[in-house]
């Protein structure tokens, strides 16, 4: 059985559109989540997932 990849695009355009509107940056959310700002960015691309 092939497991199917998931596209983490759609997600990570919702975060940064969430981020954007409470204008915070990438900083202040890596800070917050203690995570680097690199992994927020690699999101909000689509090109990392995140743990729920």
């Amino acid at each position: 059985m092939r497991i199917k990849e998931y596209d983490y695009g759609p997600i990570g355009t919702r975060l940064r559109n969430a981020r954007t509107m409470k204008k915070c940056t990438q900083e202040y959310v890596a800070n917050k989540l203690g995570v680097s700002s690199q992994h927020i960015s690699e999101i909000e691309r689509g090109l990392s997932g995140l743990s729920i």
